[in-house]
Formats: C-alpha cells, sequence, structure tokens
C-alpha cells in the first residue's frame, strides 16, 4: 500500500497550524497597524557587488559593529535571519526531540511554541499573572525537563516589561539546568532595561535582538542572539552555512554605523512621541474599555465589541492584530504605532464608530 504525500509527512506538522504573521493574514490597507514594523522606509544603497561569491556566514563588520553597539565582544554576537532562526537554533543546539522540553508564559510570542512543535520538542506553558509578570512558584513546579526558558521582554503583545527582581530569581532558579532567553526584540524603545550587561554574571542567560522593528528594516531579516562564547560556539555548529545573503550584510552594516543608529534612535523618539499621543487619545474614545501601558511600539487595547471594530477598520484600510485567541486577551487589538497621520486616522475611525453605537 503506498503512502500519499500527507502520510509521509510527520504527523505533528500534519497537525501543525503555522505562525500567523501579519503577512500571511493579509488585508488590502493603506494603513498597517498590525506587524509591529516602522511605518516609513529607510534609505540605503548597496555597495557590494560579489554576488558571484558565497557570503561570510558571519559577516565581520556586521558583528564587530552589533557588539559595540550592543556594549558587548564579537565572540558574544551570532547573526541570523532574523531573531525567528535564533529561537529555533538554540532549540536545535540545546533541546533533543522526544526528551527535552521549553518553557515560556502566554500570552506571548507565537513563534516558541510553533518552532517546538516544528521541531518535535514539547513545549510547557505557564500562564503569566494578571499583571503579566513571571508566575515565579508555577515555573519552578515546570521546570523538570526543561532546557530553554523563553521570556520577552518588553513582551509581545502586552507591550510590558518584565520585573528584573524575577529575571534574576528565574536565573538563579535555571543555574545550571537550563538557558533562559530573553527576546529583546523591542529594546530600542525602552534601552535602559536590556540584559545585556548580565551576560558577565549568567554563563546561562541568552539574548535574542533584531533589527525589524525600531531599525525599520523588517524586510532584510536580519537578526542577533546575544550570549556567552561557549553558547555561541554550540550555535555556531547547527546554523547554516551562509544564513545572511551578501546584500543583506551589505545594508546591516550600513545599519550599525554612526549614522545609521544616530537615524534610528531619531525614529525612536518619533515613534514613542506617538505613542504618547495614542495613549492619550484611546481612553477618550467610548469602544475603548482599557488601555495597556506600553514600553514598546504598539498599544495594547480592549474593546467593547473587538470583532466589529477590527472588521470594520479593517474595511477602512486600517489593518489591525487580533489578540482574541491569546489567553487573557479577550476583547483585545493591538495597535502598532504609525506615523502620527496614520495615528490620526485610527483615532477618527474609532470616534466615528463610537458615534454610530452611541
Amino acid at each position: 500500500m503506498s503512502l500519499n504525500i500527507e502520510e509521509l509527512a510527520r504527523a505533528n506538522v500534519r497537525a501543525l497550524t503555522p505562525y500567523q504573521s501579519a503577512r500571511r493574514l493579509g488585508g488590502n490597507g493603506d494603513v498597517w497597524l498590525n506587524a509591529n514594523e516602522f511605518p516609513l522606509p529607510v534609505p540605503f544603497e548597496l555597495s557590494q557587488q560579489t554576488l558571484n561569491r558565497y557570503p561570510e556566514c558571519q559577516p565581520k563588520i556586521v558583528i564587530e559593529r552589533y557588539a559595540a553597539y550592543a556594549g558587548l565582544t564579537p565572540e558574544q554576537v551570532l547573526v541570523s535571519r532574523g531573531a525567528d532562526e535564533g529561537i529555533e537554533l538554540l532549540m536545535r543546539a540545546f533541546c533533543e526531540p522526544g526528551k527535552d522540553a521549553i518553557l515560556f508564559c502566554p500570552p506571548t510570542y507565537g513563534m516558541y511554541s510553533v518552532s517546538a512543535e516544528t521541531i518535535g520538542i514539547e513545549y510547557r506553558t505557564v500562564a503569566a499573572l494578571d499583571d503579566w509578570q513571571l508566575n515565579l512558584p508555577a515555573i519552578a513546579d515546570q521546570l523538570d525537563g526543561v532546557k530553554v526558558v523563553y521570556m520577552c521582554s518588553p513582551n509581545n503583545p502586552t507591550g510590558n516589561l518584565i520585573n528584573q527582581d524575577d529575571i534574576r530569581a528565574l536565573l538563579a532558579m535555571t543555574a545550571g539546568k537550563a538557558l533562559v532567553v530573553a527576546d529583546e526584540a523591542y529594546i530600542e524603545f525602552c534601552p535602559d532595561a536590556t540584559l545585556a550587561g548580565w551576560l558577565q554574571e549568567y554563563p546561562h542567560l541568552v539574548i535574542l535582538r533584531t533589527l525589524s522593528k525600531a531599525f525599520a528594516l523588517a524586510g532584510l531579516r536580519c537578526g542577533f542572539t546575544l550570549a556567552n562564547k561557549p553558547v555561541i560556539d554550540l550555535l555556531m555548529k547547527v546554523i547554516a552555512p551562509y544564513p545572511l545573503a551578501t546584500p543583506v550584510a551589505d545594508v546591516a552594516g550600513q545599519a550599525l554605523s554612526e549614522q545609521g543608529i544616530a537615524l534610528m534612535r531619531q525614529h525612536v523618539a518619533e515613534l514613542n512621541a506617538n505613542r504618547a499621543w495614542l495613549f492619550e487619545q484611546l481612553p477618550q474614545i467610548s469602544v475603548v474599555q482599557q488601555v495597556f501601558p506600553s514600553e514598546t511600539n504598539y498599544i495594547l487595547a480592549r474593546f467593547t465589541d473587538s470583532p466589529k471594530v477590527f472588521k470594520t477598520l479593517w474595511d477602512q484600510g486600517i489593518i489591525l492584530r487580533d489578540q482574541n485567541k491569546n489567553p487573557g486577551l479577550a476583547g483585545c487589538l493591538r495597535i502598532s504605532i504609525g506615523t502620527r497621520e496614520e495615528c490620526e486616522r485610527l483615532i477618527a475611525a474609532l470616534q466615528a464608530l463610537s458615534v454610530e453605537q452611541a
């Protein structure tokens, strides 16, 4: 009896629901407030013309510049195809399928579970507390057999920082047993909160970073894993031979120049100002029930009829991210911070909807 193609596939892949990225979900909008991207393109010129040669596995200028930017040494930095590849490399290097597990605390970023399922690694979840901080006693109870704990700070989609005393407690309880991975995709919006300075103290701490958010390069797919040399050496054993295309390394190097970093900081200041403006405006609208504080380039808000709000704005070309399926986020939509004009269009659309429902 011959198997069809579906039956040839691994059972866990057949059952898998792929990560629902903003682009997979589609929409025909012109105000994209659903993917936490920077709202405007940044200019770069390609200078590398050696496309007939394979690229360096770890481009020297990119590594050196990111290390200088992060306050680390080059041997503590690995560059990959977005931070998403970093998430997966850690599982591949440290977790034995069918034996080891990872752990994370929902509501949080969806790729931790998707990567684990794809590779065939058990994942355990410990729901965050009502204020979205770590439930440390519950985590302690679940750590047996866990090799990697993922923790997003600031957290996506809630926008809050994880309490640093709690992170130290987590690092203490996992010492010698598991890695703690701090996903800092949004750290440029609150740079003082980074854990990069903790690497010397904690050999099992790993930090994930990206150029997709504050650096306005989501289309580049360039991320970084920051860790001590023993961790980086192991990841180098499992990373693809040529993870970064030559044009990607070229643009990343420019983005990490002094001028590139200055431009990023200017953009962060603009987005933080727009976020503060939205944070003032949203609570004045009747369909908005609650607005949660944020340290990122997005705001999470709870609405009285979120499906209607989502669809009404979608039909007007304003695309938000629905969070209703995330634990504890019933009625919530996530709003990426756009340009001031985009933020004003959003508020006007919500005000019009409020008048209709009054």
